[in-house]
């Protein structure tokens, strides 16, 4: 794996991604949550065919400014590159980007770590006693 990796996806908004519906907000238009989910998929999608068999990622910090409100049937774009990977290659770093079609809607920064997915699950697990 090496920086430059791109992932894109598009999709239209329904009424289940806007924020009176998921909670986060009154307002009928596309949520925060929803937007940062958008970009960890995309992100994840990117670099999953790069990773080892057993290996996945997880999200570990999300920095991203949400500048422009998209209503319902708009359709948006992710955009995310791969721009650092840590020393011990287990932390990636992505810029990231959403758009709708009139223009920029959020920006940032979004970290990825690589763990053993199932060795991650048994952890996770192991907490509920």
């Amino acid at each position: 794996m090496q920086t430059g990796i791109k992932g894109e996806k598009t999709f239209k908004v329904e009424k289940c991604q806007l924020a009176s519906e998921v909670g986060s907000g009154l307002v009928a238009v596309f949520a925060t949550p929803m937007m940062i989910a958008a970009i960890e998929n995309t992100a994840a999608g990117s670099v999953a065919p790069y990773l080892e068999e057993g290996k996945t990622t997880v999200g570990t910090r999300v920095n991203v400014s949400h500048v422009a409100a998209t209503p319902e049937g708009m359709e948006v774009r992710i955009e995310t590159t791969l721009s650092a990977i840590a020393p011990n290659g287990k932390m990636l770093t992505f810029e990231v980007a959403a758009y709708d079609q009139a223009g920029l809607i959020g920006e940032g920064t979004h970290e990825r770590a690589i763990v053993d997915k199932a060795r991650f699950e048994q952890k996770a697990l192991a907490k509920k006693g």
